[in-house]
């Protein structure tokens, strides 16, 4: 499994903490929780900085380095949504605090020129699409940093946030859009606003339209070879996945956030997951914690 980023190094704003929820008991969550983090910590080599698409450190929106005390340990937290069962709220497991989005706020960012423009009452034009298509598939920074003006940066993603019912989510500082602090929780709203089709049609309410929603499906299930790991792990890395990665390596402690979210189709039914996680020693050891941990969330999900 290649995997070629480049990592974005930016101030980190502190962290809002929220309560944990326990599903079937302590004895599930400790299970669980155990599950997520074993491993998560192995000495490997911090892995070298290479390509995540052009330009990740040398735009004058890439940021500056990062000034905030280095953590003690791994973390992760994982969310789940069975959009096929019963339930309207996500399973959460281990904390369901504030982490770094790195690149996966770029399905925001979408979500964000998406509504905006339907306000406008008109598509996306031919350079949104032109900077959309890459910022999603190939995690492309340059289109990310011009798309992240467009929008009005964090105040305009947080009022698109409002109306898609994110609670827990604040935009990065100027143009840091990769430090935006995000909950998995709030990553689940999100997905629910792009991939759920219970209730009245989401654009009546202020949300997406169908074809808005067509569009971040569209691109998210054909993100690029290389970046195609994460949650669609816990689907048996078989088709029938939509996602987006993020990863950044912090220049203060030379720890790695890695995240992924998306959708994923386990024995008939499709989930929605959220995987954030912080505090890896290597790029490779965070891929390797969530992808387990999305493959524990979802198989404990799918036992309740």
């Amino acid at each position: 499994m290649p995997i070629r980023p480049r990592p974005l190094q930016h101030a980190e704003p502190p962290a809002r903490h929220r309560g944990r929820r326990a599903l079937g008991g302590a004895g599930v969550l400790l299970a669980v929780s155990t599950a997520l983090l074993a491993g998560g910590t192995a000495q490997a080599a911090p892995a070298p900085a290479a390509v995540d698409r052009p330009s990740a450190r040398t735009g004058a929106d890439a940021g500056s380095p990062a000034a905030a005390e280095p953590r003690a340990a791994t973390r992760v937290t994982a969310a789940v949504l069975d959009l096929d069962g019963t339930g309207r709220e996500p399973t959460v497991y281990g904390d369901d605090v504030t982490y770094d989005t790195a690149s996966i706020i770029k399905v925001d960012i979408l979500a964000t020129l998406l509504l905006q423009a339907q306000d406008a009452g008109r598509g996306l034009t031919a350079q949104e699409r032109a900077r959309a298509e890459p910022m999603i598939r190939h995690s492309d920074n340059a289109a990310a940093n011009a798309l992240w003006r467009e929008i009005g940066r964090a105040p305009g993603l947080e009022a698109a946030n409002k109306r898609l019912g994110l609670t827990g989510t604040k935009g990065g500082t100027g143009t840091r859009w990769g430090l935006t602090r995000t909950t998995a929780s709030d990553q689940i709203r999100l997905l629910r606003a792009v991939f759920s089709t219970a209730g009245k049609p989401a654009a009546a309410a202020g949300g997406l339209n169908q074809e808005s929603r067509n569009y971040v499906r569209t691109l998210m299930a054909g993100v690029a070879n290389e970046q195609a790991w994460g949650v669609s792990a816990a689907g048996g890395g078989g088709s029938g996945w939509a996602l987006k990665n993020g990863w950044l390596q912090r220049s203060t402690s030379g720890l790695w956030d890695v995240n992924s979210v998306g959708r994923i189709m386990v024995d008939g039914h499709r989930y929605l997951v959220a995987v954030l996680s912080d505090g890896s020693t290597s790029m490779e050891d965070g891929v390797a914690l969530v992808e387990r941990a999305a493959r524990a969330a979802v198989t404990s999900a799918d036992g309740h």
